[in-house]
């Protein structure tokens, strides 16, 4: 599977070189030396974040923040020359997965970005191939490629989080299924979840923004379904 990532890194030597690493994995790799230009593609949402804390113009945690404003779910790993306790602390705070302390090996990235990926987009980070016909999926203008998890209408990217990615395909392999709120919570955020069923509500209403040609019905009481074509 082709993964998306961007690194944003100041050090141009260490850039080009981690870009380098990630590349030969089969990943498309974005890379940027300060934050500001960063900041101009965190709407095209990338399936990993690799940030730099310490950056010229604009620090890390600055940056983590804005894209979590926007993809409150992708991953992000922390890269930084500051072995502390305090960094890591508040990275984890502030929505990163994972934490590296430079000087490190340009592999120990490459696998902590496998294993990352792994558990957030599931087993087809390993590279196993699917047929076409189970990649795509058009439902009514909107064209769905779960294999890299993109949904596009027409030429336009959607930008879905994970979990709103996750909550579509549950709709799209089930369609004319009505499932309750705890189906879905089961199903998207695990069993481990405790929290109230109005995320679910919250959910459905963000892929209703992004999506409204999406016939999803409202059971009153009860839950939601996709109302077959």
């Amino acid at each position: 599977m082709s993964f998306r990532i961007h690194i944003v890194e100041d050090e141009e030597n260490l850039n080009q070189l981690l870009v380098t690493y990630l590349q030969n994995e089969g990943w498309e790799v974005t890379s940027f030396l300060n934050g500001t230009s960063a900041r101009e593609y965190i709407h095209t949402s990338p399936h990993l974040w690799i940030l730099d804390i310490m950056l010229p113009d604009i620090d890390g945690y600055t940056l983590i923040k804005n894209i979590k404003e926007v993809t409150p779910d992708v991953p992000v790993i922390f890269i930084s020359a500051r072995d502390k306790d305090f960094d890591r602390v508040l990275g984890l705070e502030l929505g990163s997965s994972d934490y590296l302390a430079k000087p490190f090996l340009p592999r120990e990235l490459v696998i902590r970005c496998q294993k990352l990926l792994e558990l957030t987009y599931g087993s087809s980070s390993q590279g196993r191939e699917k047929p076409s016909s189970y990649d795509h999926v058009q439902v009514g203008p909107y064209a769905i490629n779960k294999d890299i998890r993109e949904v596009k209408d027409g030429e336009k990217g959607l930008g879905l989080t994970s979990k709103e990615f996750d909550l579509l395909l549950l709709f799209v392999e089930h369609p004319g299924h009505a499932f309750s709120r705890e189906d879905v919570l089961n199903t998207v955020w695990g069993r481990d979840y405790f929290g109230s069923d109005r995320v679910v509500d919250d959910l459905v209403r963000r892929i209703r923004k992004k999506m409204p040609e999406m016939r999803l019905e409202t059971i009153y009481g009860f839950g939601y379904r996709l109302m077959k074509s």
